[in-house]
């Protein structure tokens, strides 16, 4: 946080020199505060620093929750679900989200100073001002919610705390010793970060002239697309500022935080329909969205809200996750405690009583559980994948840290159209992360919309019953599904939205922290299931996880509030 701009020395070095002459010193070749406070190239390379800290997708947190495991023995996600989390130990932190928000305020003490030129033409040299202050704002928002979505917690007292906000640049020998906010009040400077950023972003970079929001009618066009055209498009925009408001306000309004009051369910609500309507509403739900990683035209589909550049190809994920058998590393294992949550195809739950057969356990079930698991028989990525006996390498616990064990492998996320030859080279395939999907802003609503008032209150057009039945229609549960009509109750429907959340958005970053803003168990034990030759056999215990009861809330590093005795630590860390 504190040298955000490093000098460059050049030093040379003469050896074998016999001379008595004094060598004269030559001026040093360094980028110095006023010439990054001057020029634009420079100045933007500092913001661009907000975006390299956005959080991966492909983070894997769901070992440290009850639907997967991860093989590695040192994972930290895996210690911690064990029982290693503490205030010394935290690998789920986002404490240095706040380097971001420096850099980020850096920038804004550069962009009103006024000194810098981005356009000789004055027109354009003002859309470019408020476009790049606007992403700031959003930019310093978001890394602060990344913060409080880690660290919010109780304190001592009971007090329900924030954390620091800080919208000045602080130099090295600054003052960092600043206290938490209430939660409510951080929550309050996110929004109004975000607020002040809608009123100086494009909805969409275009270059469309018919998309131009209509406070631009009077800037000849030709001149906005310099500034907001096509060209930024993966920058943040209006439209990811509003689907952003929506996910903090639904955390906010969360039974561990809020619990429904001031109002942020509405906020959710709102800011998640007005999005949603730009796209046609549930009509406009993407068919490609339960599959939206698995080609190269589905990278940039319009289940696409938000998310990187795409990338050249590449093997890496499917090295760590394939299973063995295929050449891969078999390191995220799914549980049969997530395998269970999909549903029969008719949408009933998968029990006895419903059709489910323990003997012929992947049978007539929602189709999403052949597209996200790997059970035993599958055939993928080249092979046909057994994971009980017989299944040599793909059996359970047959070799360690990269053998299954819990009885499966994880698909989601994967391409599987790459192949990893046993000769060592490989068929890569393109992947982007992806920071923002229309899915989760669909669920974003049915979840808002039925904590308002149940399962048919319709915000601009949609409720939860039909976001939920066009969900599950997308992903091949027969229609019309009894079950979801069945339920009528705004606790029966919150827990099938859970469950569908759970599935949707099944190893995306999301269960970790779901959990939490819950209050839901974080203890429950991982299971298995395995074919031990003559019938499926479940393993109850494949991993015990060990969480304090306290640790609903994470702890702030203790390194800092050593450093710091402004801040307040989370209670019982």
């Amino acid at each position: 946080m504190k040298n955000l701009i490093k000098y460059i020395l050049v030093v040379l070095v003469f050896t074998g020199m016999i001379a008595c002459d004094k060598l004269e010193p030559i001026d040093e070749n360094r980028l110095d505060f006023d010439y990054v406070s001057k020029t634009p190239q420079a100045a933007e390379g500092i913001l661009l620093q907000g975006y390299s800290g956005l959080i991966s997708q492909y983070s894997f947190s769901e070992a440290a929750t009850d639907d997967a495991v991860n093989n590695i023995l040192n994972n930290g996600y895996k210690r911690m679900a064990l029982g290693e989390l503490n205030a010394q130990y935290n690998p789920a932190s986002r404490w240095n989200s706040f380097e971001r928000v420096f850099f980020v305020n850096q920038f804004l003490e550069i962009i009103n100073a006024g000194e810098i030129v981005w356009n000789r033409d004055e027109v354009i040299n003002e859309l470019f001002y408020k476009r790049l202050k606007g992403e700031a704002l959003a930019l310093r928002a978001l890394h602060h919610f990344y913060v409080l979505q880690a660290h919010a917690g109780e304190d001592a007292s009971g007090q329900l705390l924030g954390i620091p906000y800080f919208t000045e640049f602080i130099g090295a020998d600054g003052n960092f010793n600043i206290p938490r906010l209430s939660f409510t009040a951080s929550i309050e400077a996110i929004m109004s970060d975000f607020n002040d950023a809608l009123t100086l972003l494009p909805t969409d970079y275009s270059d469309d002239a018919g998309a131009v929001d209509a406070w631009y009618s009077d800037v000849d066009f030709g001149k906005y697309k310099v500034a907001n055209g096509a060209q930024y498009n993966l920058r943040v925009s209006g439209r990811i500022v509003k689907a952003l408001k929506a996910r903090v306000a639904l955390f906010a309004a969360s039974p561990s935080f809020l619990n429904g009051q001031s109002g942020y369910y509405d906020v959710a609500a709102d800011m998640a329909s007005e999005v949603l309507n730009t796209v046609g509403g549930i009509a406009g739900m993407d068919p490609q969205g339960v599959e939206f990683y698995a080609t190269d035209d589905n990278l940039t589909s319009g289940e696409m809200l938000w998310r990187s550049s795409v990338g050249g190809n590449s093997s890496t994920y499917e090295e760590r996750i394939f299973p063995p058998s295929v050449n891969g590393k078999g390191e995220i294992n799914p549980t049969h405690n997530f395998v269970m949550a999909f549903p029969m195809i008719n949408g009933l739950p998968a029990t006895a009583g419903n059709g489910y057969d323990a003997q012929n356990p992947y049978a007539n079930r929602d189709p999403r559980l052949d597209k996200y698991v790997v059970v035993n028989g599958s055939s993928y990525a080249g092979g046909t994948i057994n994971t009980g006996v017989g299944g040599k390498i793909d059996r359970i616990d047959s070799i360690q840290q990269f053998s299954t064990t819990t009885g499966y492998y994880l698909k989601k996320l994967l391409r599987p159209d790459v192949r990893i030859n046993n000769d060592g080279t490989t068929n890569a395939k393109r992947h982007v992360n992806v920071y923002f999907r229309y899915t989760e802003l669909f669920l974003i609503l049915a979840e808002a919309a039925n904590e308002i008032n149940g399962p048919d209150h319709s915000i601009n057009g949609m409720s939860a019953r039909d976001i939920l039945g066009a969900i599950r229609q997308r992903a091949g549960i027969t229609q019309p599904d009894a079950y979801l009509a069945s339920m009528t109750t705004k606790e029966q429907m919150r827990e099938l939205i859970r469950n569908e959340r759970r599935i949707e958005l099944s190893f995306e970053g999301h269960r970790f922290w779901d959990l939490r803003r819950w209050g839901m168990a974080l203890n429950e034990a991982a299971s298995g299931y395995f074919h031990d030759g003559s019938a499926y056999v479940e393993l109850p215990s494949v991993e015990i996880r060990n969480y304090p009861a306290h640790a609903i809330y994470l702890p702030i590093p203790n390194a800092e509030t050593l450093k710091f005795n402004e801040l307040k630590q989370n209670n019982n860390w």
